[in-house]
């Protein structure tokens, strides 16, 4: 075999091994072929509200706290929430300043005043801040952008909101007009 045809044959050879490559990797399930890390974002969502406080709302501490969010991390890896917001439709909400929710963990955000932990959040709030009958609350990153919502309630009038847009890229929607606490499992 002279050198030219020899180098022609190694050339075809390769491509051949690199077309293979490309075409098994196509052919691997989306997992193996790397798939799952095109995820960029982390896995943070609302996972429960209680919205509706037990008993009677007579804005007494205890009663204050009994009203809470809950966002989990589902991710291995500790999210930064700094600067992140959870709001409702009328712009009343909480936003985080300077914590980090661990990889597969969970916070309660309650409306009252309280001692902040690395499991509970307090707003230091004086009055109940999310409508008992009604609601949808959004999580946003700290850059603006939509993370999750929950609803609750009979009456949700989007009309045409950017997080209802986004919400059915990924978000989901619970609703509940018999229960006072919506959780996703």
């Amino acid at each position: 075999m002279s050198a030219s045809s020899s180098l022609v044959s190694r050339r075809l050879l390769a491509a051949t091994l690199a077309a293979g490559a490309v075409i098994g990797a196509a052919a691997l399930p989306a997992s193996a072929a790397g798939a799952d890390r095109g995820h960029r974002g982390p896995k943070v969502e609302i996972t429960a509200v209680q919205y509706d406080a037990p008993g009677r709302d007579d804005r007494s501490n205890r009663s204050l706290n009994r009203e809470w969010v809950e966002l989990t991390n589902n991710a291995r890896h500790t999210v930064n929430l700094d600067g992140w917001r959870l709001q409702d439709t009328h712009g009343r909400g909480y936003t985080f300043d300077h914590y980090r929710l661990a990889g597969r963990a969970t916070v309660r955000i309650h409306t009252g005043v309280g001692r902040d932990t690395r499991t509970d959040l307090y707003q230091d709030r004086r009055n109940h801040l999310w409508d008992n009958r009604y609601g949808t609350l959004t999580l946003r990153n700290d850059r603006g952008r939509f993370i999750d919502d929950e609803s609750w309630g009979g009456r949700h009038s989007h009309r045409g909101d950017k997080h209802h847009n986004n919400h059915h890229q990924g978000g989901k929607h619970h609703h509940s007009d018999r229960n006072h606490h919506t959780s996703r499992h």
